[in-house]
């Protein structure tokens, strides 16, 4: 009779190879991950670069337009109320940005997760 026993490394290598696989897996995952978070950022920035100058824009020519129509009779009040809109709205925007970085980041969530959800099936699997 030919006795073919496994040698007993051969599940430790299974195993390690298991364990090597699952961590590439979720290593190209936080590399995906960390690619769409650059490329959602840049874009943002880009787009709220734009909307910011061009607000800006806008605001500043209403204000001139206010300016030039109340030139002969207000042009005093309209200067003043203008710069107390600008510096109202520099006002928000800085607090808007404090807001914003005071948000906790939510980069590799889903890598978080899925380690997790692997560290509970290995848990149940040990269990009795």
């Amino acid at each position: 009779m030919s006795d073919t026993k496994e040698p007993v490394s051969a599940p430790l290598r299974r195993l390690g190879t298991s364990l090597l696989t699952l961590g590439r897996i979720r290593l190209e995952l936080l590399a995906i991950e960390a690619q769409e978070e650059k490329e959602r950022i840049a874009s943002l920035l880009l787009w709220a670069v734009l909307a910011a100058l061009l607000a800006g824009f806008g605001l500043l020519m209403v204000l001139v337009l206010v300016t030039v129509a109340l030139w002969d009779s207000y042009r005093l009040l309209a200067l003043g109320g203008g710069t107390v809109v600008l510096v109202a709205a520099a006002i928000v925007a800085v607090l808007k940005v404090k807001a914003l970085i005071a948000q906790p980041a939510t980069l590799f969530q889903s890598s978080i997760a899925e380690l997790r959800d692997d560290a509970d099936a290995l848990r149940r699997r040990a269990g009795p």
